[in-house]
């Protein structure tokens, strides 16, 4: 997911998400009452968080020389996650193709499932927001920017520092939490790094985890402008593919039968709602870039609107 869909209008999603009362704090659980049973799942994909995919420039876009090879690695993690969920217990599974220049291969994908992509109205997505889903998952995820120890770490693009909801910092796991919490969808699994992993655990403790590479770069990168950053967290450890899908696979069903009986929790914040975005310099030794938004009552109307960074100082 890219910064124009951040950056899309929040329309109907507002009206929506206005209708939810009660937000919880953080991870915070549901209530004591039985979860509902989990029949329809949301997969949200990236590119960046798969086995195999090493860097983003031969990687994650058209031009590079591994590009449709990423994407079968993709494909073929999402079929994998597809082959759980339906062996515990899923009736319909739609799949989001999240990364920014598009990577799922429809060709290979599980035909039992659907594929969407593209988001006219913005956050957290036409489908999702229309209602109907049980659970959120992730598939192909990365760690947010300036995680330490993480594989090809960022957050939309190269060019944040940080983006953070009330200030409990997120990345692109927890926009998408946050948005499916307050349409009331459980976040039951998701995959990706080992760092990305962790990050999940711990916006929702309870979430079903499994890291398929392990980034092996110290430090946050925080004094570098976008390019340099964007070439800096490539070493990692990869999982053999293979071993990788039979990790989601198992990991998705265990997802599915612990969702059936236990409650996950939703990631909810209290309202009013402030989010601040910083934002790397175009040149080095300049200060961050900062924007802040606010909204009283919606996260998802607060994810649509567009970030206005102050101008760089001159």
């Amino acid at each position: 997911m890219r910064t124009r869909n951040l950056m899309a209008a929040a329309s109907g999603l507002a009206l929506l998400a206005a209708c939810w009362q009660g937000l919880a704090r953080a991870g915070e659980p549901a209530g004591k009452t039985p979860p509902n049973p989990i029949r329809k799942i949301y997969i949200m994909t990236d590119l960046e968080g798969v086995a195999g995919v090493r860097d983003s420039e031969q990687w994650c876009g058209p031009d590079g020389r591994y590009y449709d090879l990423g994407r079968k690695f993709l494909t073929l993690e999402v079929n994998a996650a597809i082959e759980g969920f339906m062996a515990g217990g899923a009736k319909e599974i739609v799949v989001a193709d999240g990364h920014g220049r598009g990577a799922v291969d429809i060709e290979l994908l599980d035909p039992r499932a659907k594929l969407e992509r593209g988001w006219p109205a913005g956050w957290p997505g036409p489908s999702l927001a229309a209602g109907g889903f049980d659970a959120v998952a992730w598939v192909g995820q990365h760690a947010k920017a300036g995680t330490e120890m993480a594989h090809l770490a960022h957050t939309q693009g190269w060019n944040y520092l940080d983006l953070s909801v009330n200030g409990v910092s997120i990345g692109e796991f927890g926009q998408l939490a946050l948005c499916a919490g307050e349409l009331g969808v459980r976040s039951i699994f998701a995959s990706g790094d080992k760092a990305f992993a962790q990050e999940a655990r711990a916006l929702v403790p309870g979430i079903e985890t499994v890291w398929v590479k392990e980034g092996t770069t110290p430090g946050r990168g925080d004094d570098l402008t976008a390019d340099p950053y964007g070439r800096r967290n490539t070493a990692a450890i990869h999982l053999q593919p293979q071993k990788a899908r039979d990790l989601i696979r198992a990991g998705a069903e265990r997802a599915m039968r612990r969702a059936q009986s236990e409650d996950f929790g939703l990631l909810r914040l209290k309202p009013p709602f402030e989010r601040v975005g910083r934002f790397r310099p175009s040149q080095s030794g300049q200060a961050p870039s900062i924007s802040r938004e606010s909204h009283p009552a919606s996260v998802i109307a607060l994810m649509n609107l567009p970030f206005k960074p102050a101008p760089e100082p001159k």
